[in-house]
């Protein structure tokens, strides 16, 4: 993230900008089987917020997207997945499990002029899946 914003900020002109980024629940908690990929997520919510503060100035809005379950090849991959999957389908107050289209929305907003005060936060988007046990 730290390469790719280095690239990015200096094609933002006229004080605007955008930076958002895709973390999971494996960020914050510890996922059996998620291996070095919660330390990674770790640190790109801590390279999120430190971006947010450096760039604000700048006019460039840096905040992020925790986005719950979705049935992908990468979930599909850590062991016991496709129970976690089928549990996740039943257990979420929406019903349902996140869908990409849920998540590009989302970066739609906070690309958008109506997120102009949203900065260094996570939006969590996963049906309300973090609010039940």
């Amino acid at each position: 993230m730290i390469d790719m914003a280095r690239m990015a900020v200096p094609l933002m002109t006229m004080n605007y900008g955008r930076i958002i980024s895709i973390t999971s629940d494996g960020g914050q908690k510890v996922i059996p089987g998620y291996g070095v990929v919660g330390a990674a997520k770790a640190a790109l919510e801590s390279l999120t917020r430190g971006l947010a503060y450096e760039l604000a100035p700048k006019g460039i809005l840096v905040n992020g997207i925790l986005a719950g379950l979705a049935d992908t090849k990468s979930a599909r991959s850590i062991p016991g997945a496709a129970e976690v999957i089928e549990h996740a389908k039943f257990h979420t107050p929406l019903g349902r499990i996140v869908e990409p289209e849920d998540i590009a929305k989302v970066v739609a907003f906070l690309a958008s002029e109506e997120a102009g005060m949203i900065c260094g936060q996570f939006i969590v988007v996963d049906g309300g899946r973090n609010i039940v046990g």
